[in-house]
């Protein structure tokens, strides 16, 4: 079976077992890396069409600090301030062939959700779901079921449906006059580099390998290109796309370079590319909500497949993240008519010598 890199499935094991040591597999040797895209497709509405509507403190964001897929709804809520609508709870970096746990909790339990495992909400919703436990997830805590793990809807309906709780001065992060554009931009980001990280680290041949890693240096090329007119993806204005492109560099070397041997080169040696992600680290809302520890533990754990002796790499050292980037020269609105938003929740804060931005 494979697994995606954020999700595990329940692999014929009890839902009431009380642990399982082993770890997914990833790789199936002779094949390409195919994401499996079935997610639960419910949504949450402004007028509760779906039979979701939003109301402050009903659902509960699932989110691992370690999963670019679940940071992407970490930043989008914190540029929106959605904080105090919209509660988050923090599974840790690893898991096991079931579930991801809430082990960084006291008790080993979420505090809302009252789960040991992520799994438990899934199967409150379906007692025979057997597709990927995945973060991000949204949990209604009224039921404590899940109400959808769409990692691509999600955000968008925070920008969308959400958007009578937005903070004021929150940015556009959808703006109309860009969405065609801006569809496109995403797409090949999503195709060749969020998920092109992972052909090259999940390929099961040689052949597969090569072919991946040239299709994902040809976006970073392409990027490189694209960037170095341009403070944004989209212009002078941070939106989306931002967000889903610096999940994946911001992980670039800590992980994909050598782990996934994606290496070309390193994000460092791609003068442009570097630039831009050490630009959007320094704004507020984006390099505050990553924990490189955390990160390195999901990826050369999790996976021992690839890394058998699961040692977790000491580098690389993380202070050319705050070198200055001098991309102003190119935008100096990058919030629009908006503004950036405050100071980290005290709760939210990643752990000191886990980010360059918290020193130890």
């Amino acid at each position: 079976m494979i697994f995606n890199e954020d999700s595990t499935t329940r692999d014929d094991l009890a839902a009431d077992a009380p642990h399982d040591d082993r770890l997914p597999t990833y790789v199936n040797a002779g094949q390409s890396y195919e994401r499996d895209m079935r997610y639960v497709t419910t949504r949450i509405t402004r007028d509760g069409r779906s039979g979701f509507k939003v109301e402050p403190g009903r659902y509960r964001l699932i989110a691992a600090r370690a999963c670019p897929w679940a940071n992407r709804t970490l930043i989008v809520r914190r540029l929106l301030g959605l904080e105090d609508v919209l509660s988050v709870g923090m599974p840790g970096p690893t898991h096991d062939a079931r579930s991801w746990t809430f082990d960084l909790d006291p008790d080993g339990k979420d505090p809302v959700l009252g789960y040991e495992r992520l799994q438990e909400a899934y199967l409150a919703l379906d007692p025979d779901y057997d597709l990927g436990i995945t973060v991000p997830a949204i949990v209604d805590v009224t039921s404590g079921k899940l109400v959808t793990n769409d990692f691509d809807q999600i955000t968008r309906d925070f920008s969308s449906e959400w958007v009578d709780y937005h903070r004021p001065g929150a940015p556009r992060l959808w703006p109309e006059d860009q969405r065609e554009e801006m569809e496109a931009v995403m797409r090949r980001v999503f195709t060749e580099v969020n998920n092109g990280v992972y052909r090259c680290g999940f390929a099961g041949s040689q052949a597969h390998y090569e072919a991946a890693y040239t299709r994902l240096f040809d976006a970073l090329d392409w990027l490189e290109e694209r960037l170095a007119t341009r403070r944004y993806l989209m212009g002078d204005h941070i939106t989306e796309a931002d967000v889903r492109l610096f999940t994946t560099l911001v992980r670039f070397d800590a992980v994909y370079h050598g782990h996934f041997k994606a290496n070309r080169n390193k994000l460092t040696e791609m003068p442009v590319l570097w630039a831009y992600a050490r630009d959007l680290f320094q704004t507020p809302g984006f390099g505050d909500t990553i924990d490189f520890q955390q990160i390195k533990e999901h990826y050369y754990i999790v996976h021992s497949d690839i890394n058998p002796t699961r040692i977790v790499p000491a580098g690389p050292d993380l202070t050319g993240w705050l070198v200055p980037h001098g991309r102003e020269a190119l935008s100096d609105s990058p919030w629009g008519e908006g503004t950036a938003p405050g100071p980290v929740r005290d709760a939210e804060r990643v752990s000191s010598g886990h980010n360059p931005l918290y020193p130890a």
